[in-house]
């Protein structure tokens, strides 16, 4: 009887030792469930946000010329040997005194005008898109042009160099206090976000080389394009983008060529007309 009364108790013994005590059955699951943690790797790491997501102004939509400066430069096509404004060097003086338009129409060089570094001062009308989430694409009425605006930090493509070249784009911003980087605001006391503000930088190099202006004044392959593009509303709901465009050329500027040429947004795109290039008008 007595050996039958002891034989349970020492099993249940040995279960108990077996299985441990509920602390240890506790640690036992943690140090588990962090092994598998560690074994199975960490999470996949959460993709930076996009510059169309981040972006603190938006210039998507139909933007029309307005020409409240240097009307005689950009309505008519200047005289020869009308350089004002322009600090060209001796060289490009030279260039521009020997400018014919009808050989350049003959030679197929009509679009010489209408490269980066002038196209925002050719009479135009702007139509603005996201061609996907990290470039903005940004098409001329006059001359048929389009230009492609791409965020991140990218070489200019080893192929020849074009009339748009490669342009390299980034959101400027300004937000609150704490701001989380670009195109995030800061928050104020009680968590409220702050509205952040901004404008897009653009740096253009490998262009082809073109006219800085209608009648033959040169910029050259080593010429570097920097835009700064700000959207402003008036009162009456009206936008107003403002492109301030600085050109350095080496080669034929003494001195950096700034002007800021403005545009007007439109309501939709009915007056959108494309025309080509033309070295003559």
């Amino acid at each position: 009887m007595r050996r039958g009364i002891l034989a349970p108790t020492l099993v249940a013994a040995v279960l108990v030792l077996a299985a441990g005590t509920p602390r240890q059955l506790d640690a036992q699951g943690r140090a588990g469930g962090d092994a598998q943690g560690r074994a199975g790797g960490r999470a996949a790491p959460t993709p930076p946000p996009t510059a169309r997501a981040t972006a603190p102004i938006d210039l998507t939509g139909n933007w029309v010329s307005i020409i409240s400066e240097d009307w005689r430069w950009r309505m008519v096509t200047p005289a020869k040997g009308d350089y004002a404004s322009v600090p060209i060097t001796a060289e490009a003086k030279r260039i521009a005194d020997a400018w014919n338009p009808a050989k350049d129409q003959a030679a197929g060089e009509q679009c010489k005008s209408y490269g980066a570094a002038a196209i925002m001062r050719v009479p135009t009308r702007l139509r603005v898109s996201w061609l996907d989430d990290n470039t903005l694409k940004v098409e001329t009425d006059a001359g048929t042009q389009t230009r492609l605006l791409r965020f991140g930090a990218s070489k200019p493509p080893e192929s020849p160099p074009t009339w748009q070249g490669h342009s390299v784009a980034e959101w400027e911003t300004a937000g609150g206090r704490g701001a989380g980087g670009r195109g995030a605001g800061g928050r104020a006391a009680g968590g409220t976000p702050q509205p952040t503000f901004g404008n897009l930088k653009v740096v253009t190099t490998h262009m082809r080389p073109g006219y800085l202006r209608k009648n033959g004044i040169p910029y050259s392959a080593d010429a570097v394009l920097t835009e700064y593009w700000d959207v402003n509303r008036e009162p009456n709901g009206d936008l107003w983008l403002v492109v301030t465009s600085l050109v350095d050329d080496p080669k034929y500027l003494q001195q950096q060529y700034v002007t800021s040429p403005n545009f007007k947004k439109e309501r939709d795109g009915s007056k959108w007309e494309p025309t080509p290039c033309s070295a003559t008008w």
